[in-house]
């Protein structure tokens, strides 16, 4: 499967919640997310651009492999997860790090999730907060390969919809790299 995402900074988030709602969007949740990313330690994956994530949210885990971004006019690669049973997470980093992967940083942040039908697809759209790097709106659609052309086109239609003018290129974990002065 494919992700394919934009995020935006600083929105206001009252015009995207009426835009959301206008739409007919649902809300789903809000809930706070720690995402404890790793390198591997047979390749950088920093200089790979993949990304291994292990996502907690409250006693449930998500474990993410995500490849390298690939062209197009939102971000999108190769997306893996597996849920992990609830109470599975401090056994999955255990795991992780047996198996020599070395400790990134942990990104956290709070998440309202609304999800949206719109032609043909189920759109997330996060509003995200994290403290010390801002706000932001993230709008996601994850696809087949042969649907790309649609899904992207969808994607980039929803951020219009939503009053979003400039997509921020950079990651989550990159921004708080940075902000820690830690050159990705």
């Amino acid at each position: 499967m494919l992700e394919i995402e934009l995020k935006y900074r600083n929105p206001n988030r009252g015009t995207v919640e009426a835009a959301l709602a206008r739409l007919g969007a649902n809300r789903i949740e809000s809930r706070d997310e720690s995402d404890h990313y790793f390198n591997a330690p047979d390749r950088d994956f920093r200089a790979t651009d993949e990304v291994l994530r292990l996502r907690r949210v409250g006693n449930s885990g998500t474990l993410t492999y995500k490849g390298p971004k690939r062209g197009g006019t939102a971000k999108t690669r190769e997306e893996h997860e597996a849920q992990l049973a609830d109470g599975q997470y401090g056994s999955a980093e255990v795991l992780i790090r047996a198996l020599g992967y070395r400790s990134t940083a942990i990104v956290s942040k709070r998440r309202t999730l609304y999800t949206l039908a719109r032609n043909g697809f189920e759109l997330h759209v996060c509003l995200d907060s994290l403290e010390g790097i801002g706000e932001f709106v993230e709008i996601e659609i994850v696809a087949e390969e042969s649907e790309l052309e649609r899904a992207e086109a969808t994607v980039n239609a929803t951020a219009a919809d939503l009053e979003l003018k400039e997509p921020e290129p950079r990651a989550y974990l990159r921004m708080v790299l940075e902000s820690q002065g830690i050159d990705r």
